[in-house]
């Protein structure tokens, strides 16, 4: 079962904790992983890219020339594909890149993604964390009494809007709670910050 340090918001240590198994031990699966990252990504895509087809071009109801007889190609519009100034043929219309997969796959991805944390030695259980009011300067301390210079994820049970205004203005540092847990995340930030009951319902939710 893997074990972590469990650290005081002062940085000090008061002892271990044990995740769950069943999330923070199993052995990943970098495949799918990469899927969840491509469809997470695919989901944040806008899409509102448009190309006019040759019957939203303006103009060209004439036809250019007779059909026969100029010597010349035969041709119904100057709004056609062929000509300068005409449609797009196949151009790109607006649409959804976002797809789904299925949720057992997507645990699998999270399980995954939390377990490669836990064997680089980069997840952090504090007993809880908690402040009088937003100060960015108190957020900083935390991190630097937690030897934590790198980009961090830290993960609350609930949501905390004090805790979250602390860190808001820090580069490379973003609060979530345990619901809003994603692959993404957890693999563009080098440090995992947890606190105890967002650790404990997360190998709860997840098992």
């Amino acid at each position: 079962m893997p074990t972590v340090t469990l650290y005081k918001q002062d940085g000090s240590q008061t002892g271990d904790f044990q995740l769950n198994e069943t999330v923070f031990g199993i052995e990943p699966n970098e495949h799918i992983v990469t899927e969840a990252v491509k469809l997470q990504r695919s989901a944040t895509r806008q899409g509102t890219h448009a190309a006019k087809t040759r019957s939203n071009v303006r103009g060209g109801g004439k036809k250019p020339w007779r059909q026969k007889g100029t010597g010349q190609a035969r041709h119904g519009s100057i709004r056609s594909p062929l000509w300068v100034g005409g449609g797009v043929t196949f151009g790109p219309q607006p649409r959804k890149y976002g797809y789904n997969m299925p949720k057992k796959v997507r645990r699998i991805a999270l399980k995954s993604a939390l377990s490669l944390k836990a064997q680089s030695d980069s997840v952090l259980v504090l007993e809880g964390l908690s402040f009088e009011a937003p100060k960015t300067k108190e957020f900083v301390s935390l991190l630097d009494a937690l030897n934590v210079n790198e980009k961090v994820l830290v993960v609350l049970a609930e949501k905390d809007d004090v805790v979250a205004r602390s860190a808001s203005n820090l580069k490379g540092v973003k609060v979530i709670t345990v619901k809003e847990l994603n692959v993404l995340d957890l693999l563009t930030h080098d440090k995992l910050i947890l606190t105890k009951d967002a650790a404990e319902e997360a190998g709860e939710v997840l098992a």
